[in-house]
């Protein structure tokens, strides 16, 4: 009998990629400035539809900071992509109609008015999480909702001020703010992975629930390194600008072309590769004035000129060179053009264009990357009020019902 041929081996389909984890989720906020925009911009490019209320005024005022994004506000297009606008005058009872009836199709709602200012207009999140039960309801305040601070005006600079980071940060001779609005950014971080986890216990309990974040709670929080040092040792740590308060050497030294190189030497074995491999002198492995860290650091001036001295006559790419040969820790001291050209973030192809009122502009991948699934959504910077006219249809009003709003100035 005849043997029969074997099939021929099929090709195994290739898996579909995974959808972005917040498809399907609606948000609405009612938000400004940088802590709120940022947390929702977050769950815009993980898949989340991002509804932004916004005054009809001017809209969010972060519009206006500056012209640098050609034309645009550089803070509003980098914490706005992906979202859409409704331009609402929220303190006629028209206007804040339409926003209860978004909400009530929304899966959650963000907001960072001054305090007190959600509550008077009933959008606060107990009031809303009485209402509607499967809503994640997240107030973001500078200072909290009670205690002496509740109803003080917090801005970053002043957050980072009250925290102490400003304490920290600079000079020994003068204190400086973080050059990124680290209060801000630390308070948008937090209602972010507020949202996720209040979302993960609503897939459990089928119950939402406000989520409450602070600025000062959420920099103090960055703040445990140098807390926990003062709390529990006694003093602060001093401030060392980019050198390390208990680490020599560990700073940046200028090179033979201008450039500057930062490098941190963490144990005495590392030491003894940069003073022979680096430094050319390998004595200073084993001279008991720079054998020991504890001894660098007493000596530091001493330590930083020997350091100082040999990377001077070498340029930027030969001292990086020669770092990475000895195994020791090191990095450009880069200014932001050159961190746009980045040759890392080239080869990983982090930058994608988005569009905009101006046209397209360079942004970054978010730094969450879910191998398997589908890329992160990077949407337009809305205009104000670009979707406005399709909000308001998706909520029921009728032509004549919009144009009343129009032509009364509630929405625009």
């Amino acid at each position: 009998m005849d043997q029969q041929p074997l099939p021929s081996p099929q090709p195994s389909p290739l898996p579909l990629p995974l959808p972005l984890p917040l498809e399907g989720l609606t948000v609405v906020a009612v938000e400004q400035a940088v802590a709120a925009p940022f947390a929702t911009r977050q769950l815009a490019d993980l898949g989340a539809r991002v509804i932004k209320v916004e005054r009809i005024d001017g809209g969010d005022f972060a519009r206006g900071y500056d012209t640098a994004a050609r034309g645009l506000a550089s803070h509003f297009v980098w914490c706005n992509r992906g979202k859409e606008s409704i331009a609402l005058d929220l303190k006629d009872p028209r206007g804040l109609d339409v926003v209860r009836r978004l909400i009530a199709g929304a899966d959650v709602f963000v907001q960072n008015l001054a305090q007190g200012a959600a509550a008077r207009l009933g959008l606060d999140a107990a009031t809303l999480c009485a209402a509607h039960p499967r809503l994640i309801a997240v107030d973001i305040s500078g200072y909290g909702a009670s205690g002496p601070y509740a109803d003080k005006r917090a801005y970053d600079m002043l957050v980072q001020c009250e925290a102490g980071l400003v304490s920290v940060t600079g000079t020994p001779a003068r204190p400086v703010k973080a050059g990124i609005p680290a209060a801000d950014i630390a308070a948008a971080m937090y209602a972010f992975s507020g949202v996720l986890a209040a979302l993960v216990r609503r897939g459990t309990t089928g119950r939402g629930g406000p989520v409450e974040v602070s600025m000062l709670e959420s920099l103090a929080e960055w703040m445990g390194h140098p807390l926990h040092h003062t709390m529990h040792g006694g003093t602060a740590p001093a401030r060392t600008g980019l050198a390390h308060a208990v680490i020599a050497p560990y700073d940046a030294y200028p090179t033979a072309d201008g450039g500057r190189v930062l490098l941190s030497v963490q144990n005495d074995r590392e030491w003894r590769r940069l003073a022979e491999q680096v430094l050319g002198r390998p004595e200073l492995g084993t001279d008991p004035a720079y054998a020991t860290n504890a001894a660098r650091v007493a000596g530091r001036e001493r330590t930083d000129a020997s350091v100082a001295e040999a990377l001077g006559a070498l340029d930027a790419d030969e001292a990086m060179a020669r770092l990475e040969a000895a195994g020791i820790a090191c990095a450009r001291l880069r200014d932001l053009h050159e961190v746009a050209e980045h040759p890392q973030l080239a080869a990983r192809e982090r930058w994608r264009e988005v569009d905009s009122p101006a046209g397209p502009l360079r942004a970054l991948l978010p730094p969450i990357t879910l191998p398997g699934g589908v890329e992160s959504r990077m949407g337009a910077v809305p205009a104000l009020g670009e979707h406005t006219e399709a909000l308001l249809r998706a909520v029921g009003m009728t032509d004549e019902e919009i144009a009343a709003l129009r032509r009364d100035g509630v929405a625009s």
